[in-house]
């Protein structure tokens, strides 16, 4: 089971998290393993592997451009399959975004935390097919859209 997942920048700036595990619920305690877990991730040289034994967890990271993703699971989880979960949200992210970028995730991290909850659910994955997803993320753009259209509608009714 996925305890959280986590997106930085090279910078260790957090872009995106999302934490399973009900265990770590304090605000601080999540702060420090995130904190520490960045900067153990950054001093690590590129031809490192990409697996890391912390604390009681497996730690599976992976860089694309100028994001690092990582994934801190359970110790009978298999770590190439977080690996390929990890790929599989990437390329969702690229599909939806053209070539993501991190500018892509600061001004839409609603569509990315949606992404990875269709993705995802309670640290299990729930979607394996990308256009099943990509189709439930254009739904919801389209919701969106309507609902923006219809408070344009009722903001001119008002006024």
């Amino acid at each position: 089971m996925i305890s959280f997942l986590l997106m930085f920048s090279r910078q260790g700036k957090l872009r995106l998290q999302k934490w399973y595990d009900a265990s770590i619920q304090q605000q601080r305690e999540k702060k420090k393993i995130t904190r520490e877990l960045i900067s153990t991730i950054l001093a690590r040289k590129p031809k490192m592997c990409n697996f890391i034994e912390w604390k009681d967890m497996k730690i599976v990271y992976k860089r694309y451009a100028s994001l690092y993703f990582c994934v801190a699971m359970s110790d009978d989880d298999n770590e190439l399959i977080m690996l390929e979960i990890i790929h599989r949200y990437v390329e969702l992210l690229d599909k939806y975004f053209g070539s993501v970028c991190e500018l892509d995730i600061i001004f839409n991290f609603e569509k990315a935390y949606f992404m990875l909850d269709e993705l995802i659910l309670a640290g299990e994955m729930q979607e394996t097919s990308k256009k099943n997803v990509l189709k439930a993320i254009t739904a919801q753009d389209l919701l969106q859209e309507e609902s923006e259209e219809n408070r344009g509608a009722l903001d001119e009714l008002l006024m």
